[in-house]
C-alpha cells in the first residue's frame, strides 16, 4: 500500500528531484506531484508526494517542522478533496456567465 502526503510552504524554487531527494531517505518515492499556477506555471508553494506506507508515516514524523529550502515544511498524510454535488463556482446557470439574470 502507498499514502499521499500533503507538503506544504515549499520553496518557489524547490524541483520533483529537491523534493524526490530529501524524502527518498525515510522509504520509497512513488511520485512527486508539485502543484503550479495555471496561468504563470510558477510553484504554489505546494506538492505531494507519493510513498509506501511505512516510509511516508517516517517522512512525516522526521519532516513535518523541518526546514528545506529556508522555508518550515509542513508535511501530513493528505485528504481527498471534497466533492461538491456538481455545482460549478460563478452561480446558476443562465447561459454565458453563470450569471442567472435577464438578457
Amino acid at each position: 500500500m502507498s499514502k499521499k502526503l500533503y507538503v506544504g510552504n515549499l520553496s518557489f524554487s524547490s524541483t520533483e528531484d529537491d523534493v524526490r531527494d530529501h524524502f527518498a531517505s525515510y522509504g520509497e518515492v512513488i511520485s512527486v506531484n508539485l502543484i503550479t499556477d495555471r496561468e504563470t506555471g510558477r510553484l504554489r508553494g505546494f506538492g505531494f508526494v507519493e510513498m509506501d506506507d511505512e516510509g511516508a508515516n517516517a517522512a512525516i514524523q522526521a519532516l513535518d517542522g523541518k526546514e528545506l529550502g529556508g522555508r518550515t515544511l509542513k508535511v501530513n498524510e493528505a485528504q481527498d478533496k471534497p466533492r461538491t454535488g456538481g455545482a460549478r463556482r460563478g452561480g446558476g446557470g443562465g447561459g454565458y456567465g453563470g450569471g442567472g439574470g435577464r438578457w
